[in-house]
């Protein structure tokens, strides 16, 4: 009775439910990793956002990752052009953040997102002066340059992200691998400017999305059942 399912075509239905199914199901455990990996992001971001403030100099930079979110304190003095980080939402409302250097004491400079700025206030220069800082260490992003100076000059005013990497290449400094986003600033910045917020506590879609897959594959299971099934019975009429 079951004969048929050796036949060419049948055994290329058998091999595309196979497929089918071991690449959902591979999907499913890869929504399961990225599951892991969320869920290691938020446990890093609530212990480090949350450990005592020290100052920049006593935190090794060597594993990024490993102090992302981390609160420092840091003095130095604004210098250079600024940079404006484009295309931005924070609360439904859209918008940029302004992005300074930081010049301290040993020579080094650090970056600076000083927050968001709302797209109806008026961009305003740093505090003058030496200014004390309170602030999350951040990894940079690459792939971060666009529109560059109205005076055709190389220097960049325009960025999509923060990438460290591009941004160095306009200076002669230092420039430390990690940037910082402003919390507190000593004398106050623009009181226009809201910080930025730390990333959503939330596990994201990756469960729902992982029982999804084994639906899918599970139904692709019995749909081959079915087929099998109702094949078998019209032949055994026939």
């Amino acid at each position: 009775m079951y004969s048929f399912l050796l036949k060419p075509k049948w055994i290329g239905f058998h091999l595309l439910c196979i497929a089918l199914i071991v690449v959902m199901i591979n999907l499913a455990f890869w929504q399961l990793r990225r599951l892991d990996e969320r869920q290691s992001l938020n446990e890093r971001v609530a212990s480090n956002s949350s450990a005592a403030i020290v100052p920049l100099a006593d935190v090794s930079l060597a594993d990024p990752g490993a102090v992302e979110y981390r609160r420092v304190e840091v003095t130095g003095i604004y210098v250079g052009a600024q940079f404006e980080v484009v295309n931005l939402s924070q609360s439904g409302t859209t918008g940029s953040d302004p992005v300074n250097k930081l010049l301290l004491g040993d020579g080094r400079i650090v970056i600076v997102n000083r927050g968001f700025l709302p797209f109806d206030a008026n961009i305003t220069a740093p505090p003058t002066g030496e200014v004390h800082i309170v602030g999350r260490l951040r990894q940079g992003r690459s792939g971060g340059t666009d529109q560059r100076a109205d005076d055709d000059t190389p220097a960049v005013v325009e960025i999509r992200r923060i990438d460290l990497g591009e941004i160095a290449e306009q200076f002669n400094e230092r420039v430390l691998p990690m940037y910082v986003e402003l919390l507190e600033s000593t004398p106050a910045d623009s009181p226009a400017l809201r910080p930025v917020p730390l990333p959503e506590a939330s596990n994201g879609p990756h469960l729902s999305y992982t029982i999804q897959w084994f639906i899918f594959s599970a139904c692709v299971a019995i749909g081959w059942v079915f087929a099998v099934r109702k094949t078998a019975r019209k032949l055994a009429v026939s």
